[in-house]
């Protein structure tokens, strides 16, 4: 792909990257970039950022700028709506199954004032968000970590670390969970194996080739496509009955992650 500048470059299956999007290094080519299998870029989206990935299934959406001199990583199964801003000046690591909704900000550095003059904001710090972490639209958020699960609602600014699984509004951002609940409940093991089932029917993929276990413990080296539902993993092959089922579970079904 011309629209691609990288000296190393690892591009997974059924990738679309819109011809008017942009990936290279902050002063030519990238050091690294590495996209996974079945991910979408949208129209003029600019990653300027000299290691960067995105991992398997996952959605940059137009408009949307991801930049910085430290390293960029994103999970598997991502969404990142349009004009959201991304920034890895400070390194930036996204877990898997995240979603960022339109116009978000997530900044890793504060810089600006003169320090000549006393000013005393400049500052580079990692931002680090967990799995399955959800920042609605229109967020802003400063280098904090977002622990596995929590979440921001629309128009949060987020100056603080957000706790596991607990729901953040305002500005600045505070916890309402103690109010209004958590974004995740307790599911249990034998209600994910039942829904997965209905699932399998529903998208219509082939039932004997795709399994659907409780526990990675359960998975066999017979050729099939395993999900577990424990671990939230999958036996990744590539097999079109497998990606057919995969954009069927995305984005709100459920998410599966390649078992390592």
């Amino acid at each position: 792909m011309n629209n691609i500048e990288a000296d190393h470059l690892e591009l997974g299956k059924n990738v679309v990257i819109e011809p008017t999007a942009r990936i290279r290094g902050i002063s030519g080519k990238a050091k690294r970039v590495k996209i996974g299998d079945n991910c979408y870029i949208g129209d003029s989206v600019q990653i300027i950022c000299d290691d960067f990935s995105l991992g398997d299934y996952s959605k940059i959406q137009h408009h949307t700028n991801v930049h910085g001199y430290k390293p960029c990583s994103i999970g598997h199964n991502a969404w990142i709506g349009q004009y959201t801003i991304i920034d890895s000046i400070g390194g930036t690591t996204i877990g898997n199954n995240c979603g960022i909704g339109a116009h978000s900000q997530l900044w890793s550095h504060i810089k600006y004032g003169d320090t000549l003059e006393g000013c005393n904001f400049l500052g580079e710090s990692p931002l680090t968000v967990g799995h399955d972490v959800w920042f609605v639209g229109h967020c802003i958020v400063s280098p904090i970590t977002a622990e596995d699960k929590s979440m921001a609602l629309v128009g949060s600014v987020v100056t603080r670390n957000m706790k596991y699984n607990e729901i953040y509004a305002g500005s600045p951002a505070a916890s309402l969970s103690a109010k209004i609940g958590y974004q995740f409940k307790e599911v249990t093991v034998e209600e994910k194996l039942a829904k997965m089932a209905a699932y399998v029917q529903q998208a219509g993929v082939d039932a004997d080739l795709i399994r659907i276990v409780a526990t990675e413990k359960d998975i066999q080296p017979d050729g099939r496509i395993y999900f577990a539902v424990k671990e939230r993993t999958y036996t990744k092959t590539r097999h079109p009955e497998e990606v057919k089922f995969m954009k069927f579970l995305l984005p709100e079904k459920a998410k599966f992650v390649p078992v390592q």
